[in-house]
């Protein structure tokens, strides 16, 4: 090994470009920004859905719908996630409390109780709301409906 075959691992380093550092670096001048417009000048960053000067896409398209600022989101939970829930934790009664606790909703939830599914065992539910096929599906299996 002599001092003169010495080199850095292959990838180690990389050449970086030394822009603005005068004429005789060959990145002189207008560091390799170009001659005009605003991407040669300092400060510049393009504007989210800038397309050149060309109409935005998200200006060029109509809006349309209506949003009712007065909508209530509920959280739907089926009578079969129901008669889960009782079987594997062997509970009568189901709150939102219990939804909370076992990882269904947020505390902040809504519940509304949908009827897809069976229910065959006698249940005490108590959510926001239910559906007409849920409420004839707990009643069905003499349980009971409590409406918050």
């Amino acid at each position: 090994m002599k001092l003169n075959t010495l080199k850095p691992a292959a990838g180690s380093t990389k050449r970086n470009k030394r822009v603005g550092r005068g004429e005789g670096s060959g990145h002189g001048g207008t560091a390799t920004r170009g001659m005009n417009g605003a991407k040669s000048r300092s400060g510049y960053s393009k504007k989210l859905g800038f397309e050149g000067g060309q109409m935005p896409i998200q200006r060029r398209l109509p809006k349309f719908g209506f949003i009712n600022p007065n909508r209530v989101e509920y959280k739907p939970i089926n009578v079969s996630t129901l008669q889960e829930l009782a079987t594997k934790k062997n509970l009568e009664v189901i709150t939102i409390d219990t939804l909370v606790e076992n990882g269904l909703i947020s505390g902040k939830d809504l519940v509304k109780i949908l009827g897809n599914g069976e229910i065959t065992i006698k249940l005490d539910v108590t959510a926001n709301a239910f559906s007409k096929s849920a409420i004839a599906k707990i009643e069905a299996a003499q349980g009971t409906i409590t409406i918050i």
